[in-house]
């Protein structure tokens, strides 16, 4: 007996073996059976894992988000629109600096596929902002049915001209297009939004540092610093985990020493865990999922959602709106950003401050 079962245990593994580094010899057909599947259990690629978060449907939490609660607001307001203009000043006047030192400006050059309202405000946005602050700009649209390889020719072109500093694709892109496939044809100097795999993973890793960190994550930590509020060993919670918020932020909350959960639309009781935060970042997209009763009093919130709603009574028919329930937050957080008003004008701010840092290391100045 004893005998028998060393015998199908050396073939067992003479089969096993066999698949990875040497060879035993074995006459039983069913170890060929055992060997034939997968080593481990563990997926031969992490692609298999990625699902796409869908919440829960939003229209009802628009409607219900009201003031029924008499109590009066007590957060701070963290006006981001004042802090970016002050930022903006300052870059402005490395410019012109720059201009008066080297003869040469800072150059960001912008592709945008399609025309989605809130991408051609965007970008319009960022043009405007980078003519007041004295930065050239270049912006090559394509129609939404675009080739790829039209996108990475103009991508290239870019690469190669002295003139440009940064390039950034207006993301997201349609779905035909390969979007890791045009992010890595980006020259990594050049990537001032940060979305470059070696900016991420140098972001990630410590001991590393990115040439450019994300725009939006940059400004919410800006946001935080300037508004007095610690964040090395608090506890933070970021709702969402896109490649371009949700990711970069935790990865920079972890980099200033807080302690990080990440809330996503599988996450189970995703207020309970909300309610521990001493800071919120909510980039989950979903207007009002955020409610007054998921957090804890005293929180420093930050909304980077924005969602339009229709409203005739608006300028251009519709009023932004984000992912917390402002009305009901304010009266519990210590701090909070409007929408709009909040995020948004950081994220162009650290635009230029990323675009004017890559001049800066282009030209050798200082």
């Amino acid at each position: 007996m004893i005998v028998r079962r060393a015998s199908v245990i050396t073939n067992i593994i003479g089969h096993r073996v066999n698949n990875n580094c040497f060879t035993t010899s074995s006459s039983s057909s069913s170890s060929s059976s055992i060997s034939s599947g997968p080593i481990l259990k563990f997926p031969s690629s992490l692609l298999s894992l990625d699902l796409p978060d869908i919440w829960p449907p939003s229209s009802q939490a628009i409607k219900n988000c009201c003031t029924a609660n008499d109590q009066p607001s007590s957060a701070l307001v963290i006006d981001g629109k004042l802090i970016a203009d002050e930022i903006r000043f300052r870059i402005a006047e490395q410019v012109r600096r720059m201009k008066d030192s080297v003869g040469k400006v800072p150059g960001l050059a912008v592709i945008l596929v399609g025309d989605r309202r809130d991408s051609l405000t965007y970008v319009r946005n960022k043009v405007k902002a980078c003519e007041d602050a004295g930065i050239k700009s270049l912006v090559t649209q394509f129609p939404q049915d675009c080739k790829q390889d039209d996108v990475i020719h103009a991508l290239s072109t870019f690469n190669e001209d002295p003139s440009i500093h940064g390039i950034l694709v207006q993301l997201p892109l349609p779905q035909h297009l390969d979007e890791g496939k045009i992010l890595n044809v980006l020259k990594l100097e050049k990537d001032v939004d940060g979305f470059h795999p070696l900016n991420m993973g140098n972001l990630a890793m410590r001991g590393r540092d990115p040439l450019f960190i994300p725009c939006t994550p940059k400004g919410c930590i800006e946001l935080l610093i300037r508004s007095s509020v610690e964040i090395m060993g608090k506890n933070a919670v970021v709702i969402g985990r896109s490649n371009i918020v949700g990711l970069p932020i935790s990865l920079l909350l972890q980099r200033h020493h807080a302690t990080v959960t990440i809330v996503h639309a599988f996450t189970k009781n995703p207020e309970q865990i909300a309610r521990e935060a001493d800071i919120v970042v909510t980039a989950a997209g979903v207007p009002n999922l955020v409610r007054g009763n998921w957090l804890k009093p005293g929180a420093a919130v930050i909304d980077v959602g924005t969602f339009p709603v229709e409203d005739p009574s608006c300028e251009n028919g519709y009023r932004l709106i984000g992912d917390v329930c402002y009305e009901e937050a304010s009266k519990v957080a210590s701090a909070i950003t409007p929408v709009p008003g909040g995020v948004g004008p950081m994220t162009i701010a650290m635009l230029l401050s990323n675009t004017l840092d890559s001049a800066k290391r282009a030209y050798d100045f200082t």
